[in-house]
């Protein structure tokens, strides 16, 4: 064997747990049939908040571990794609403080003022924004630094890694549903659309509780992020007009300056999602280790962290408790 660890899978998820696994000092490679640029962490948001993910305890301390990690990231935004963003989470109605509320400096309720028209509750907070496509090149750089390898190959079987290594590590996300198999992750359809911005300072995520329909508006160095959908079990991964047009509709009536802003690109994917997320360790027939890291939803930026440092903990076979992070230059 010429690896210590095999990583399947190349998302945040998987090539977070690679530079994790590899700044301990591990020869580690990273197995995926997709390049990083084409996963689906490539088209996400890239905001920091927990959303729609289980189990709620767990996820507290993987979001945190992540947020103050991400926050240190945020001090070379040219450099890694992190930003530190204002923004406002809007509500119709009162949400239950979250576990994680208190780990977030500053975090406090929005004022009648800072709403937008129709939501009458929220939370004010400076998170984490990430350029998504330019954070997945950093962290392919600082796997590189790191001395490890992303191998672009299709994987059938979980036991032929473990027969080139002794630890593998399963972030394959939705492919879960046939390698493992694990019927229980299923996809979320997301869509945004992509338009130049017209002032956009903040970030915005506005949930209506009755419809269950949300917006979000994300500004990125590139322009506008702007969603958003939630569709359970629907695998298209076609952007439909119909469903820009409505995202464009929706957003405008939070901020009307997007109406008429030009539009640069429309995309959409699917999240893994499975409730609760997928984070324990077993072993493959051969004696390998296997660690299993996905199903984080749309919440795999958010916690990728966190999850990361459990995944190196169990790889060890501890109970993966979270350790320092170096903030890991790029050579």
């Amino acid at each position: 064997m010429t690896s210590d660890a095999i990583v399947v899978g190349a998302g945040v998820i998987g090539l977070t747990t690679a530079v994790v696994l590899a700044e301990t000092g591990r020869r580690v490679e990273v197995w995926s049939r997709e390049r990083p640029a084409e996963t689906t962490s490539a088209v996400a948001g890239g905001l920091w908040w927990p959303y729609r993910i289980e189990p709620r305890e767990a996820v507290a301390a993987w979001a945190l571990a992540s947020f103050r990690q991400l926050s240190r990231l945020a001090d070379r935004p040219d450099e890694t794609g992190v930003r530190l963003v204002d923004g406002t989470h809007a509500s119709t109605e009162p949400e239950e403080r979250a576990a994680w509320a208190a780990g977030v400096p500053g975090l406090r309720p929005a004022g009648a003022g800072g709403l937008p028209a129709g939501y009458g509750h929220g939370l004010r907070a400076r998170t984490p924004l990430v350029d998504m496509p330019a954070y997945l090149g950093y962290l392919q750089r600082r796997f590189a630094a790191a001395g490890g390898t992303v191998v672009h190959r299709s994987v059938p079987h979980l036991a032929e890694a473990g027969r080139a290594a002794p630890v593998v590590v399963n972030c394959t996300g939705l492919g879960a549903r046939d390698l493992v198999p694990d019927p229980r992750v299923h996809p979320v359809r997301g869509q945004v659309v992509v338009v130049e911005n017209p002032g956009v300072t903040e970030w915005l995520v506005a949930e209506d509780s009755a419809t269950g329909e949300f917006v979000h508006v994300f500004p990125q160095p590139y322009g506008v992020v702007l969603g958003g959908i939630a569709r359970e079990h629907v695998w298209d991964r076609t952007p439909s007009p119909a469903t820009a047009r409505s995202i464009i509709s929706r957003c405008a009536r939070v901020d009307p300056r997007l109406a008429e802003a030009r539009v640069l690109a429309h995309r959409a994917g699917l999240r893994p999602a499975r409730s609760p997320a997928r984070l324990e360790a077993g072993r493959l027939p051969g004696g390998a280790r296997l660690v299993h890291n996905y199903g984080h939803g749309g919440a795999g930026v958010t916690v990728s962290w966190g999850c990361a440092l459990v995944a190196a903990g169990l790889a060890d076979g501890d109970g993966g408790r979270e350790g320092p992070v170096s903030p890991g230059r790029a050579g």
